[in-house]
C-alpha cells in the first residue's frame, strides 16, 4: 500500500481589508443527518452527526465504525487552535518513537465538497493528500479531523473571503460563525466536510490543548473507540 502523509493545510492570515462577494446561504438544506457516532476517548466522549449530503463519506465512516476499525487508534496529530486528527490504523499500539500518520485502508474516497458545508468549530472532515499529487482532492479512506480553529476579525474575514472567490467566497452565515464561534475558513472548498460535533466540544478543546511533540503527536496517547448511537 502506498504510504501517504494525510494532512491538512495550515495558513497565515494577513490583516488586510479587501472587497469580497458572498454566496447564497443553504446551510439548513445540507446539514441534515440522523446518523450519530460516539467517539469515546481517554479524555472524554464526543458525539458527531454525519451529513446526508455526503453519502460516500457517511457510509464509509459507518462501515469502519461497525467493523471496529477505529478502536484502539489514536488522535495522532494535534495542533492547538487548529484541529485534532486521527484514524490511522498504524497508530494502534504505536511506540512513542514510531512514525505514524500515513496509514489507512487500501482505498481513497471521491471528494464530496458541498456548498454550505464549511470548517466551523466542531466540523468533522476528511484528511487527504495535497493537491500536487491529488488534484481530484480524494479523501483518505479513514483519516479524519475535527476542527477547532479560532475567531477572526472583520478585516481578516474580508481578506479570506477575497482569497476564496474562486471557491465562492463566504456566505453571511459563514462570516458570522467565523467571527463569533470560530473555525478554519482557509480549508473551505478544499476538503470534504461530512459531519459535525453535537456534544463534546469541551473534549475537543481538551485534546487540542494537550502538549505535543515537535511532530504534533500528543505526549500522552489520546486513544479512541467508536460506536453507532442507535
Amino acid at each position: 500500500m502506498r504510504r501517504i502523509a494525510w494532512s491538512i493545510l495550515m495558513a497565515v492570515i494577513l490583516p488586510m481589508t479587501v472587497c469580497a462577494q458572498t454566496k447564497a446561504d443553504s446551510i439548513d438544506n445540507v446539514t441534515k443527518g440522523n446518523v450519530r457516532v460516539k467517539i469515546h476517548t481517554s479524555m472524554g466522549d464526543i458525539v458527531v452527526r454525519l451529513y446526508d449530503a455526503t453519502p460516500i463519506h457517511r457510509d464509509n465512516f459507518i462501515k469502519l465504525v461497525k467493523d471496529g476499525f477505529y478502536d484502539g487508534t489514536l488522535f495522532h496529530r494535534v495542533i492547538k487552535d487548529f484541529m485534532i486528527q486521527g484514524g490511522d490504523p498504524d497508530s494502534k499500539g504505536a511506540s512513542a518513537d514510531q512514525r505514524i500518520g500515513s496509514g489507512g485502508p487500501d482505498y481513497t474516497l471521491q471528494a464530496e465538497i458541498v456548498d454550505g458545508l464549511y470548517h466551523k468549530r466542531g466540523a468533522l472532515a476528511a484528511a487527504r493528500e495535497g493537491d500536487a499529487k491529488n488534484p481530484e482532492r480524494r479523501s483518505s479512506g479513514s483519516q479524519f479531523y475535527i476542527v477547532w480553529g479560532r475567531t477572526f476579525s472583520p478585516r481578516q474575514i474580508e481578506y479570506l473571503s477575497d482569497k476564496m472567490l474562486d471557491r465562492g467566497g463566504m456566505s453571511d452565515v459563514q462570516r458570522t460563525v467565523y467571527a463569533t464561534v470560530g473555525g478554519s475558513p482557509h480549508l473551505d472548498g478544499l476538503y470534504t466536510v461530512f459531519g459535525e460535533v453535537e456534544t463534546g466540544l469541551d473534549v475537543v478543546d481538551r485534546i487540542q490543548r494537550t502538549p505535543t511533540t515537535p511532530s504534533n503527536r500528543p505526549l500522552e496517547n489520546v486513544e479512541m473507540s467508536m460506536s453507532l448511537i442507535e
